[in-house]
């Protein structure tokens, strides 16, 4: 199982992966890696769930390079090698490719220069739609998920799965719940109160402020897309 994660951000190891290279079971691995934590020697990793080989969901720790390299010479030192390897095998991968000739460096510059036209003509386009959204707000105050998706024209699964992964609103109790920074940021809207069989409920909607956001980081994100679908295309 290749238990590696590849993020704008930084390079993870899983803690399988570390099992795998130091031969030692994964359950001890992660009780390691909790006793270091617990000791403040390094931050508890997140812990994620992923498929293995067989198609089982296991959950593994996430650790940044540091991390990885306390937790490797805790458990086995003389696997240290093997892990330096294995980050230099996957920082290479992850290192842009360096034209190596003139012709090489004119494409890479007019791929970028492409890719920047692309994205300001998206973002063009979507400034209409941004602006009808303004004024549709004002008239209508806050909003609920499936306004909003109808108002972007957006297909309510895309739409939720975009909220969910850009850690806008997470599902809590089977309801689509706002982060706190969001709350906090004004973004949202809480509406409590109790129903006619007398359960207590609350309901979470976009303010008009979080409505003119989301619009913005909802054309963002299309623009991404159609950038990515030209690449994969040519």
């Amino acid at each position: 199982m290749s238990a590696l994660m590849k993020t704008t951000a930084a390079l993870t190891m899983s803690s399988q992966e570390i099992a795998d290279l130091v031969e030692s079971r994964h359950d001890s691995v992660k009780r390691t890696i909790e006793r270091l934590a617990e000791r403040g020697v390094i931050q508890l990793p997140p812990l994620v769930d992923v498929p293995n080989h067989q198609g089982q969901i296991v959950s593994v720790y996430q650790l940044g390079k540091r991390e990885t390299y306390v937790v490797v010479a805790q458990l086995s030192p003389e696997f240290t090698a093997r892990l330096v390897d294995r980050w230099q095998e996957l920082e290479s991968q992850q290192a842009p490719a360096v034209p190596q000739t003139m012709a090489q460096a004119l494409r890479l510059a007019a791929e970028q220069a492409e890719h920047i036209e692309v994205q300001e003509a998206q973002l063009r386009e979507a400034a209409p739609k941004v602006a009808y959204v303004d004024r549709y707000v004002a008239a209508q105050g806050a909003m609920g998920f499936r306004q909003v998706a109808k108002l972007l024209n957006a297909k309510e699964p895309e739409f939720r799965a975009f909220l969910e992964d850009s850690k806008i609103l997470y599902r809590l109790g089977g309801v689509l719940t706002p982060y706190q920074n969001h709350i906090d940021a004004g973004r949202f809207v809480i509406k409590t109160g109790v129903s006619e069989s007398e359960h207590a409920y609350a309901q979470a909607k976009f303010s008009p402020k979080g409505v003119n956001w989301i619009a913005a980081e909802w054309a963002k994100h299309r623009v991404a897309l159609a950038v990515v679908g030209k690449q994969v295309v040519a």
